[in-house]
């Protein structure tokens, strides 16, 4: 029987764990430590119930390339090899394959079904285009037909409009009627205002969002999940090139962003890490940008792992709950660094590295 024991966290307890068939149960097995049943396969170090990256989009090396099965298997297993042995994915170009949900050697996936665009506000085909008058009935079957997420495009242009708040709230409305969530990508000032009004239940990206709107989202618990690592990757980029109005709103926003971070995690809004960005598997730098918007190090730690578990109903390191676990040799807590150097990885009660 495969037995674990280490410092878990965020308790910062030490425990030790054997794994039952998939299932973490508490406490050494009959024969102890050193039975002869027993093989400890973490012993010492520090204990994460797996990563969580709560925005990414395996399937795809490009925001307008076409979705593919194979790539999608290898960008799971970039995932898994980091410790991240769940992911959300709030929107793709196709829906999961079914073989997502079987594969034991990788992530749990929880999928918002295909991208929802009305006219003018995504890549042309690349998700499900829809007109204003379609938008409710397609967010309803998305949510249905997917992990009970769907992901509508609330803006998109930095100086055109965002989706109407009446028809956005409606959306929403009808996905929580049927028992899902709502994301909503939003990156202006209106989109995201509208975004909030609705009732979302996620913010993605958020990059103008207004900071008098933070009460609010705590208040109904409205998720914000920033994606800084992916636009800290433009910044250099966008300031290179020629002023124009566009370039102009972006750079505004970023440069408001991280404060609007640290904002929402004092108002008491649940801050989660998500990348948005290739290759997969680099939610630790996400981690490093919330603590340099800052978040307490924990905090960041939790918004990749136990708070983003809590978040989309998955267990920590308790008894009973699936046996997925990240181990490491130095305490992340002391230097969030140590979250891309994983002694020991446990995805549903196997060891994969």
């Amino acid at each position: 029987m495969l037995c674990i024991r280490g410092v878990v966290l965020p308790e910062c307890e030490q425990r030790v764990f054997r794994i039952d068939g998939g299932v973490l149960r508490e406490g050494a097995p009959p024969g102890g430590l050193a039975g002869r049943d027993a093989e400890l396969v973490v012993d010492g170090g520090w204990l994460l119930p797996g990563l969580v990256d709560v925005h990414t989009h395996p399937g795809a090396l490009e925001p307008d390339a076409p979705f593919d099965e194979g790539l999608l298997r290898g960008q799971l297993a970039e995932h898994r090899n980091a410790g991240v042995l769940a992911v959300r994915t709030p929107g793709t170009a196709a829906r999961m394959p079914a073989w997502v949900e079987t594969d034991p050697g990788l992530p749990r996936v929880i999928s918002a079904g295909r991208w929802l665009a009305t006219p003018g506000r995504f890549f042309p085909g690349l998700g499900r285009d829809v007109t204003e008058d379609e938008l409710v009935r397609a967010a309803v079957e998305e949510a249905t037909a997917s992990s009970g997420w769907c992901k509508v495009i609330g803006d998109w242009a930095l100086d055109e409009p965002a989706v109407p708040l009446p028809l956005l709230t409606s959306v929403v409305e009808a996905v929580h009627a049927v028992g899902g969530k709502a994301a909503v990508h939003c990156q202006t000032a209106e989109g995201s205002r509208n975004a909030v009004l609705a009732g979302a239940d996620s913010l993605e990206h958020g990059m103008h969002l207004d900071p008098a709107l933070l009460d609010r989202m705590a208040a109904q618990g409205t998720a914000f999940v920033p994606t800084l690592s992916a636009f800290g990757a433009r910044a250099d980029e966008m300031r290179a090139r020629r002023p124009g109005l566009r370039r102009d709103l972006w750079l505004a926003g970023w440069d408001g962003m991280l404060g609007h971070v640290r904002a929402a995690h004092e108002a008491g809004v649940t801050v989660l890490a998500g990348t948005d960005s290739f290759p997969c598997g680099t939610v630790a730098s996400e981690v490093s940008w919330l603590v340099r918007a800052g978040l307490p190090t924990t905090a960041a730690l939790g918004a990749a792992s136990w708070t983003a578990r809590a978040w989309l109903g998955l267990p920590g390191l308790v008894d009973g709950a699936p046996a997925d676990v990240v181990a490491y040799a130095a305490d992340p807590t002391l230097d969030p660094a140590v979250l891309r150097h994983p002694s020991r990885i446990v995805l549903r009660g196997r060891v994969v590295r």
